[in-house]
């Protein structure tokens, strides 16, 4: 289990990375991470769960997954 914890732990790492650098070669970072997030949300709110007791609970903790990503970027700086 750890390791499979581990493994997501660096795919969240490694979408973060990626999605900050494509949000950087925007004209408007900002506005792209927003639209993005709202995208991710709507995607994850809209997926079928099947095969577990309580898909609300996976799709609330996924939810908040998506919350977690983005708020590990921050704002563009002033520079």
């Amino acid at each position: 289990m750890d390791e499979l914890n581990g493994k997501l732990i660096a795919c969240q790492i490694l979408i973060t990375g990626l999605i900050a650098r494509v949000a950087n070669d925007q004209r408007d970072p900002l506005r792209f991470l927003t639209d993005f997030r709202d995208e991710i949300k709507a995607v994850v709110k809209g997926v079928n769960i099947a095969g577990v007791e309580q898909p609300d609970r996976v799709r609330m903790i996924a939810q908040q997954t998506v919350d977690e990503l983005f708020s590990l970027m921050k704002p563009p700086s002033s520079d």
